[in-house]
């Protein structure tokens, strides 16, 4: 192609692109201005106003809506834009900033109520620094984030009481200090609004409990300490058995008579406000509909942020590429060129110079559904007596096992010496019951550790016993990757068994203690849920060991999964190599088969960022690598032929067959954000909201890892966790990353130094994971 043809190819695009824009301004929430009920005296005023919107000039409006809002202050090419007021017929006000038609910068909401906030609004969200009084006097000062108090504030109560300190989703998080209004107080831990954690509570008579806390109450070590000098420390807990301690008396004798069971009498009377409901969000709140003079357009109305659902575009003519419909926004460019680039853009086009444009990415549909997952092991499989063994030693582990008394444990437990051997004859002992299988030997590794973390993960053991060792038996699934290990995978597909090599047990056992203490500081950690490891060896003619480890299945879930990802950030070989006839929803797609960049909402991407960061900082310590974020997408709008429908373009033609699952429309949303407590339904990579952005790989650039945005929206839910956290960086994998480094660009293979890897992976997942803005 010649240069003067590339000229015209690059004016083309451009003069599209504008083309583009001014169709979607055509189609803007407010149209062009046209003002609501007027009389004949106004007229001249109004059309005045329509030729300076026209110009794209600033200028002052006030507007009476059909509806009877009210609306007066700066307007700017059909938005209000700068400083104005709006007033809603139900008494809400809103007096500030707008931009474009949206609630942007500082500004002041009211309520009929009297409650009042006012500091900084983000398309139509409190966010960012405000105040909030409400109608009985309770005040918030500090961090907003979409409606919520996210960051540090100050909230003082209507009773007196008053709380300092962080919020995260509209309730006390982290470090903060109440105070109550006869002066006792509360400074340390919080944890969804409650005092939960290491922190000191002190009362106005002077005595006070240093400790650990849980709901409220203190649960765990700790020390009461009186005003002369005499203390109480031990274990403390809401069961009386539970609890054991020792009294230290001071010189002159106290009363012994004194029962713990008193400071949690005392403590259910400092009870923590929950404070007033915001019955009406300013997100919630519509905008009147201003008509378009220059166009007939069926009204719409939409919300202050601006999304709306926008229909398909008309077929594009070819000869009419240089201007819209109406005439409005064509390019600078005189009538006698447009003719000319009219002529020799269809020239080229038949010569065939046009060819290598980017094709429009061919609408996507919902993947083929896969079939249920793995082979069922009856009897005759080859694995059926070691899925008898696996159950029969599973159900004397657990079930012979005492409750856990504290989640605080000695370092001996951690020990890999600290296992259990217990033989299993087919007659039976004393302590296991006769089976049909050979016998065999069963040992547990630190037992104590695990039945620990099951409680800490809230697993029932009743539950996880019916689960693994129930009449139903458990599937085989081959390994996705290089092991050569295999997966067992329940019926209920809750728990997964992996068998494992004897070099990855050791790096297991090696890393337990730092593991247990990672998954007990943060509840909402990315890394894999583990729930117990085993070792089945027989005792027959074949002298064999079979290592396992029990862990929780990711992708169980009340979402239908639709497509599967394992990333990494490497590009060697992170393809899938089947061809799409065989690629279903089961299948595991890599780094380079993703097309899509996810969209999380701003405070879930901020708890986001900051757990991968702490998780791959635990990984690196502990010198793991070729770990990936395994993630499974539910798309929620599809037709009934199998299409899916890209956010703001829904069509009436029906959904995808997978009604009964939960969705969470716009509106969804703001009432979420209204009601903290709903929070809790979301869960860190458990079930998470989110836009899925579409994207397309550059075809001169085959290993490029992320690929172009195109615009392209779809409405999705989200599950992802960090997986295969067992690979040591041994001398195995560094000949591996020394012999394919000749080869091949080391940054891009998997066999890397740990901090680089962890460096790589965390700049690869940011990438692919982004705040919505």
């Amino acid at each position: 192609m010649s240069k003067e043809q590339g000229c015209v190819l690059k004016a083309w695009e451009v003069t599209m692109k504008k083309t583009q824009q001014a169709k979607k301004r055509a189609n803007n929430i407010f149209g062009t201005v046209s003002v609501a009920p007027q009389t004949d005296d106004e007229t001249s005023t109004t059309n005045e106003n329509d030729d300076e919107s026209s110009t794209g000039e600033m200028y002052h409006a006030e507007k009476v809506l059909p509806n009877g809002d009210y609306y007066t202050g700066q307007w700017y090419d059909s938005f209000p834009h700068g400083h104005g007021k709006y007033l809603w017929t139900d008494g809400c006000t809103y007096i500030g900033e707008w931009y474009n038609g949206k609630t942007m910068g500082k500004g002041k909401f009211g309520w009929p109520s009297g409650a009042t906030y006012e500091g900084e609004f983000k398309s139509g969200y409190m966010d960012g620094t405000g105040t909030y009084t409400g109608p009985s006097g309770d005040t918030y000062r500090g961090q907003w984030v979409m409606n919520l108090k996210h960051g540090h504030g100050i909230k003082s109560f209507a009773n007196g009481d008053v709380y300092d300190g962080e919020w995260r989703r509209g309730l006390q998080e982290a470090q903060g200090k109440y105070r109550w209004r006869d002066e006792s107080y509360y400074i340390g831990e919080w944890k969804n609004g409650s005092i939960c954690g290491k922190g000191t509570f002190v009362w106005s008579d002077g005595s006070r409990y240093d400790g650990f806390w849980d709901d409220g109450f203190p649960s765990g070590n700790g020390t009461f300490k009186w005003d002369d000098g005499s203390f109480y420390v031990g274990h403390w807990s809401k069961d009386p058995e539970e609890m054991n301690g020792t009294y230290h008396p001071p010189e002159n004798e106290r009363n012994l008579e004194w029962d713990p069971k008193d400071v949690f009498n005392n403590l259910s009377e400092y009870t923590i406000c929950s404070g007033e409901r915001v019955p009406v969000l300013p997100s919630q709140k519509k905008l009147s509909v201003w008509n378009s003079s220059k166009r007939v357009e069926k009204p719409r109305r939409i919300s202050v942020d601006g999304r709306v659902s926008v229909g398909l575009d008309r077929a594009f003519e070819k000869m009419n590429m240089w201007g819209s419909e109406s005439g409005e926004g064509a390019a600078d460019i005189d009538f006698n060129t447009r003719r000319d680039l009219d002529a020799e853009i269809m020239r080229l086009e038949a010569e065939g110079f046009i060819q290598s444009l980017k094709p429009s990415p061919v609408p996507m549909r919902l993947p083929r559904a896969g079939k249920k997952q793995g082979e069922t092991i009856s009897k005759g499989h080859r694995n059926y007596d070691l899925m008898l063994n696996l159950q029969l030693g599973i159900r004397h582990a657990v079930g012979k096992q005492a409750p856990v008394v504290s989640l605080d444990l000695k370092h001996s437990a951690f020990d890999p010496k600290e296992k259990v051997w217990t033989r299993f004859p087919p007659e039976g002992t004393k302590y296991t019951p006769p089976h049909q299988s050979t016998e065999f030997k069963w040992k547990d590794y630190c037992p104590l550790v695990f039945r620990s973390l099951r409680k800490l993960f809230k697993v029932d053991p009743a539950d996880y016993m019916l689960s693994l060792c129930g009449n139903d038996a458990l599937r085989e699934l081959s390994s996705p990757g290089k092991s050569g290990m295999f997966f067992y995978l329940t019926n209920d597909d809750r728990y997964m068994i992996k068998t494992m090599k004897k070099s990855e047990t050791k790096v297991f056992l090696r890393m337990l203690a730092a593991y247990y203490n990672h998954v007990r500081a943060f509840e909402n950690t990315l890394v894999i849920k583990f729930y117990g490891l085993h070792c089945v060896k027989l005792t027959g003619t074949i002298q064999k060991k079979v290592r396992f480890v029990i862990m929780g299945n990711l992708f169980c879930s009340e979402y239908s999964i639709h497509r599967r990802f394992d990333l990494k950030g490497s590009s060697l070989g992170r393809t899938t190599d089947k061809p799409e006839s065989q690629i279903n929803s089961n299948t595991i797609l890599k780094d380079l088969d993703l097309n899509f960049i996810f969209r999380l909402q701003k405070a879930w991407f901020q708890e986001f960022t900051r757990q991968v960061d702490k998780d791959c900082e635990f990984l690196e310590q502990e010198r793991i690598m070729d770990y990936s974020l395994l993630v499974g997408i539910h798309f929620r709008e599809a037709s009934v032929a199998g299409e899916l429908i890209p956010s703001g373009a829904r069509t009436p033609i029906g959904e995808f067959e997978d009604e009964t699952a939960p969705r969470l429309s716009r509106a969804d949303v703001d009432q979420l954000l209204s009601d903290p407590t709903r929070w809790a339904s979301i869960r860190l990579g458990g079930n998470m909201p989110a836009r899925a952005e579409r994207t397309m790989r550059r075809s001169d650039s085959e290993l490029q890892l992320v690929g172009e945005p195109t615009g392209e929206y779809y409405e999705v839910v989200m599950i992802f966790g960090i997986i295969d956290i067992l690979q040591d960086y041994d001398i195995s994998k560094k000949l591996e990353h020394a012999y394919k480094s000749i080869q091949y660009d080391p940054t891009s293979i998997s066999a890397v130094d740990p901090r680089l890897y962890s460096r790589r992976f965390r700049d690869f997942i940011f990438k692919v994971f982004t705040e919505d803005d």
